[in-house]
């Protein structure tokens, strides 16, 4: 692990938490969430698996899985896979424990809900992670959709 981006260290581990989803087309909604980031030896990127739970019957409500690379000092990828037909493309910056992503590219199967435009930002201090995800998506623009704070378990 000699090579591996200094800069993406602070992400490793397996993060749980509680959050908040809300958009103008649905209902608010709370959800439990579990995501990891973790390494393959002797490779310069991290695995990303993401899942949740409604948070009052404990149903599944999503998941997502993809890869975080550096870019170069201070750059970032991101690609996340969903299984409701959705895949995303993003490129950012990193610095003092901010991952800042905005996609390059969201690409969407013929039955995938219109989604043309995504911005992740992801702040870790210590043993807590917390996000904004916002989207544009079916004709809205760009709009906060979840917010949540994870803890490192």
């Amino acid at each position: 692990m000699n090579d591996f981006p200094t800069d993406l260290a602070p992400l490793i581990g397996t993060w749980r938490g509680q959050g908040h989803g809300d958009y103008p087309t649905i209902e608010a909604f709370d959800y439990f969430e579990e995501v990891t980031f973790s390494t393959i030896p002797g490779k310069p990127f991290l695995v990303y698996i993401q899942k949740t739970k409604h948070a009052e019957t404990g149903a599944p409500l999503h998941a997502e899985a993809g890869y975080v690379r550096s870019a170069g000092p201070g750059r970032i990828e991101m690609t996340i896979a969903q299984p409701t037909g959705i895949v995303e493309i993003h490129t950012g910056t990193v610095a003092d424990g901010v991952y800042s992503f905005a996609s390059e590219t969201v690409a969407t199967t013929p039955t995938a809900v219109d989604v043309t435009a995504c911005i992740r930002t992801l702040t870790v201090a210590g043993n807590e992670l917390s996000y904004v995800f916002s989207m544009e998506a079916v004709g809205e623009p760009m709009t906060k959709h979840l917010v949540a704070t994870l803890t490192r378990v």
